[in-house]
């Protein structure tokens, strides 16, 4: 059996007729960039996320660099965030010319580690930037307390998260601005690169609005250095298709989170690897379903490649150690938690079309290994 990390055959096939009706809307307008899909489809995803504006931009890479330049970070100043994460969540950072400050993971959730935050805290902090990593809510509850308390912008990285919940509050709604990410393999994904920001602050919103475009609010007309960051109107009609079918699509994915526990604990496989942990507080949307698999994680993903089963590792080596990054001091050692769960973190195929029959044949295929 074949059973790949990520399918989206079975996903733009069924919506197919849909998309490239869609398609034919913006070759028949010549909305090719910005336009009326994507101006729609920023309605829609406001009202989706909770928020007063939903700002679409050219990648979730692209909405993090936005909504820091938003807050005029620059030389000097210092961001706190994780250092378990993909790149674009620091190189937004250092692009600024600021200073990354990482605080290690919580082990059980790979979120921050909220205990450790506010020691981190200097008179350059200028914001606080946690990830809500695999499509579960950093705790904003605790964040938000210490944010406040310093007066510091939270800026969400909410680029695996669309539809993540924490307290019955949407990601992208709990801090300052939310960044979000359309890359294909996301819960609501694109056919290319595209994202968007949120936030409920009508000035962030006009400055975020005019740094998308060359920081203009008048054509011509420049009242920032901005960025050339827009979402395209294929992507925004593509996205108006799917926007309507995320949230069932998140509960296949969560019902196929729900079937591999009880399959490990069936198979008695609970000792052996870790599996992820929901905060009760918070509804997990499962981007990833990642597992623990101490001391043979490499040994077990070759075993999964050879019986025909899609892997990865997010993420091989946390960014605190990354080559580019070694100016900045840190070494091995320094982020414990983040070394280790680098070194054994695996992830699953989780998709919403993944079969019972698929999800069987990994939970015994793993079984097999530790047999």
């Amino acid at each position: 059996m074949n059973v790949p990390l990520l399918d989206l055959k079975e996903q733009n096939a069924t919506l197919r007729p849909e998309i490239e009706a869609a398609l034919a809307r913006v070759l028949d307008t010549n909305g090719f960039i910005l336009g009326n899909e994507v101006a729609e489809l920023e309605c829609e995803l406001a009202g989706y996320c909770g928020v007063k504006y939903a700002i679409g931009c050219a990648s979730g890479s692209d909405a993090i660099l936005l909504a820091l330049m938003a807050y005029d970070i620059g030389p000097g100043d210092e961001v706190i965030t994780t250092p378990y994460s993909f790149f674009a969540t620091v190189s937004a950072i250092t692009r600024l010319g600021a200073t990354p400050v990482f605080v290690d993971i919580d082990p059980v959730t790979y979120n921050l580690d909220t205990s450790q935050v506010e020691a981190a805290i200097t008179s350059r902090t200028k914001a606080i930037e946690p990830v809500h990593l695999y499509g579960q809510c950093a705790d904003m509850a605790a964040l938000r307390e210490i944010a406040s308390r310093h007066n510091i912008p939270l800026v969400e990285d909410a680029a695996q998260a669309i539809g993540a919940e924490e307290e019955g509050v949407q990601a992208g709604a709990i801090g300052e601005i939310g960044c979000f990410s359309f890359y294909p393999s996301k819960n609501l994904g694109g056919m290319g690169d595209g994202g968007f920001i949120t936030t409920n602050d009508d000035a962030l919103a006009k400055k975020l609005l005019a740094l998308r475009v060359h920081g203009s609010e008048e054509k011509y007309y420049h009242k920032y250095v901005g960025l050339n960051s827009r979402l395209d109107g294929f992507q925004g009609a593509v996205l108006r298709v799917k926007l309507p079918h995320l949230d069932a699509w998140t509960d296949k994915r969560r019902a196929n989170a729900d079937n591999y526990r009880r399959l490990f604990t069936d198979l008695g496989l609970t000792e052996q690897i870790g599996i992820p942990f929901e905060r009760p507080n918070a509804k997990h949307i499962y981007n990833q379903y990642v597992i623990r698999v101490p001391g043979r994680r490499d040994e077990l993903r070759a075993h999964l490649t050879e019986k025909g089963i899609g892997t990865d590792i997010y993420y091989p080596v946390p960014l605190h150690l990354q080559e580019c990054f070694a100016y900045l001091g840190y070494t091995p050692g320094d982020m414990p938690e983040s070394e280790k769960a680098a070194l054994e973190t695996l992830a699953l195929p989780i998709y919403p079309e993944l079969t019972p029959e698929q999800q069987q044949y990994v939970a015994e295929s793993i079984a097999e290994f530790f047999s």
